[in-house]
């Protein structure tokens, strides 16, 4: 898709962080207090990227997960606001969801800190 094709398909925030490489406010996701079982996919293509076994708290106010899904995610380097870290997309559609830290919580010892507005929660069953 183009450029132009992100924006009109996609809320303005929404194009800001995955499109734009923004980021949200911390502690302004609904997504930081969803507990229920079910998958994070993303909100740009809807492909899925996290199963919630996988999230936890890590007090920094975005959504925060241990692991991806298999394959389902691409990393890069990102050198922006003078510091190296590591940026995360979407591997279908290459939209950015946040970065990976290493300072995440056992099996992996990796903290996935996502963008709320990049993901899109779909509880299990698909009810609420």
């Amino acid at each position: 898709m183009t450029d132009d094709d992100w924006k009109q398909r996609l809320p303005p925030e929404t194009y800001r962080v995955m499109r734009a490489h923004g980021t949200e406010r911390a502690g302004t996701s609904p997504l930081n207090g969803e507990h229920r079982q079910g998958l994070y996919a993303c909100a740009a293509c809807g492909a899925a990227l996290f199963e919630s076994a996988a999230k936890f708290d890590s007090g920094t106010g975005w959504p925060s997960f241990f692991a991806p899904l298999p394959q389902a995610v691409g990393t890069s380097a990102d050198h922006a606001l003078g510091m190296a870290r590591v940026e995360v997309h979407c591997a279908r559609c290459g939209g950015h969801l946040g970065h990976v830290f290493p300072d995440g919580p056992d099996p992996t010892g990796e903290r996935y800190c996502m963008n709320g507005v990049a993901l899109k929660f779909e509880p299990r069953g698909g009810a609420d």
